[in-house]
């Protein structure tokens, strides 16, 4: 068998079935690299099934910061009989592979190592031990302190009880044991430089950080009916918006949801929902609502391949059309992050402009982002404020008072002594119901006045990479880390990566980029380029290539790198 050493990046990936806590290996792993002080990245693929299948975790270890997929694995940790099959086309002859006897003994590949994983499990307890020795596995042959993966184990088991805690306590102590001589062996050696500072450093994912933001927005409310890969979303304010006098509204339907989300903010209250694709659908009535009476409302899309229930639990750019474009005329506005950094502040804007312009303001993510865990420094809080934009109304109130600049002022029931009128029909400046042309008009153009101060208030791209560019890669929301990583590794100074983290309405700087380069190339995870045509519809831009996946997976650096090097090629 080959020697393989590893100093600056490893990419190991664990599979199995649903139910055989894959999961709970991810967690424990990716806290025990964080504390033992390595960077981490974690990304995840799985089917749409409670049990069986195959399900696999991608977690990379690294001397720098990561956050991105890989398509190669350099170890496999294969914990059921269908690994292997599943992952084939990722698994090279570099790749070491990882699991128990009777789950590799119909592979023929030199670099495998068999370890009795289910007999040592059952030794301790039962099959449900077995995640927990290949964790203990992968942690001592990454050099990890036994105490520092004991205290995560502890964290993780220790409210199911003394017995389950102490069996989980010796399942790692084992797989340790089968570490070490993984280790004496000389076959696996890992050397990646380690930093004690990245011990006190922030992990989470992608969803956690948008709802951090949530909170830090002064969202009160939340109304949404579970569907992937939101549901995590809801998860997250459940479980701690008790914490911020939040309450959350498991609903019926998403109509529902939407509905109770513009009542919340209609009586001052800042208000989320979280849906997907087809959920979305159902929600397109309550968007129109909120956009001819003018009450405020977050959405937050989680995209996935549709139409329909399509894949659901795979990732896409998908909805940015579903989401643009809707029934009548009227303003909102799109982010989309890249990161974990711009999806908290983000997430936090998206509630001031929403109550500011009396719009709907959208968060679009996708199941690749909300899924991704890696570990970061901080996040700059210093920029966070709440801004109050009711007002108190007298006698003589008007909800829908015409302005020069499109916003009326807005009020709530109770807040003063005006009434507060609201209705889902063209309206006069009082909110009740009006079939005149000429008002139709003026209300029409009130409304679409406030897109003048939205533009001023729009987040222009960021420019990545040299100024003195004359390629331009193009990208939006959770392509940033992949493209980003793929243009580190080129090393390029004629080339620099114009990312995109609001897609509606563009910034005024966006056609100076673009006129800038001599060639374009854009990436997107959907067949039609999504955002590639709004660019042309709102700058009369044509870029160069586009570059489209839509398999339900993300990119990965290779991809992105190799298209990147035959497009420089080309050109």
């Amino acid at each position: 068998m080959s020697e393989f050493l590893f100093q600056e990046d490893v990419s190991i990936v664990l599979c199995g079935e649903a139910g055989q806590g894959i999961q709970t290996i991810e967690s424990i792993l990716i806290q025990s690299v964080k504390l033992g002080g390595h960077h981490v990245c974690s990304t995840k693929e799985y089917m749409s099934r409670v049990r069986g299948g195959e399900n696999s975790t991608e977690i990379r270890v690294s001397s720098k910061r990561i956050c991105a997929y890989v398509n190669r694995i350099d170890i496999l940790i294969a914990i059921s009989k269908g690994a292997i099959y599943h992952l084939k086309e990722r698994i090279s002859n570099d790749t070491i592979i990882i699991g128990d006897d009777e789950t590799l003994k119909l592979v023929e590949k030199e670099d495998v190592i068999k370890i009795p994983f289910l007999k040592t499990a059952e030794y301790i307890g039962g099959p449900i031990f077995a995640n927990v020795i290949a964790a203990g596995v992968i942690s001592r042959i990454l050099n990890i302190d036994k105490e520092i993966f004991n205290e995560c184990i502890t964290a993780m088991f220790e409210r199911k009880g003394e017995k389950i805690l102490k069996g989980d306590l010796k399942a790692g102590e084992e797989g340790y044991k089968v570490g070490e001589n993984i280790l004496k062996s000389g076959k696996i050696k890992i050397e990646i430089e380690k930093n004690p500072k990245i011990r006190d450093e922030l992990l989470l994912d992608g969803t956690e950080v948008v709802g951090m933001g949530c909170i830090a927005g002064g969202c009160r409310f939340m109304a949404s009916y579970p569907m992937t890969p939101s549901s995590t979303l809801q998860v997250f304010i459940a479980k701690y918006g008790g914490e911020f006098d939040i309450i959350f509204e498991q609903s019926e339907d998403e109509i529902a949801a939407i509905n109770m989300g513009i009542g919340a903010f209609y009586a001052g209250a800042r208000a989320l929902v979280a849906t997907s694709g087809s959920g979305f659908a159902l929600m397109e009535e309550g968007v129109g609502l909120s956009r001819i009476n003018e009450t405020p409302l977050v959405i937050y899309v989680g995209q996935r391949p549709g139409p329909a229930v399509g894949l659901p639990t795979r990732t896409s750019q998908e909805d940015l059309d579903l989401t643009l474009y809707g029934h009548g005329e009227t303003p909102k506005i799109i982010f989309a992050p890249g990161n974990l950094e711009d999806a908290f502040h983000l997430s936090q804007r998206a509630f001031n402009i929403a109550d500011k312009y009396q719009i709907p303001v959208f968060i679009l993510s996708d199941q690749y982002f909300a899924d991704i865990y890696y570990n970061l420094p901080s996040i700059y809080l210093k920029s966070v404020e709440i801004e109050h934009h009711i007002v108190k109304t007298d006698e003589n109130y008007k909800r829908y008072e015409l302005t020069d600049d499109g916003i009326s002022p807005r009020g709530i029931p109770g807040f003063g002594d005006g009434l507060v009128v609201v209705d889902p029909h063209e309206h006069d400046e009082e909110g009740h119901i009006t079939e005149d042309q000429n008002l139709r008009t003026k209300m029409v153009e009130k409304r679409i006045k406030k897109l003048d101060g939205i533009k001023k208030d729009s987040i222009p791209p960021e420019l990545i990479g040299s100024i003195d560019y004359s390629i331009l890669v193009v990208g939006w929301g959770s392509t940033y880390g992949i493209i980003k990583e793929a243009l580190d590794n080129l090393k390029r100074e004629d080339i620099a990566f114009l990312y995109f983290k609001q897609v509606y309405p563009l910034h005024d700087s966006t056609k100076k980029y673009l006129d800038k380069a001599n060639k374009t190339i854009i990436f997107e995870n959907n067949v039609e380029s999504q955002f590639a045509n709004l660019i042309k519809l709102q700058t009369d831009f044509i870029i160069d290539k586009n570059v489209l996946k839509y398999n339900g997976r993300p990119f990965s650096v290779e991809e992105v790198t190799e298209s990147l090097k035959s497009f420089m090629e080309v050109f």
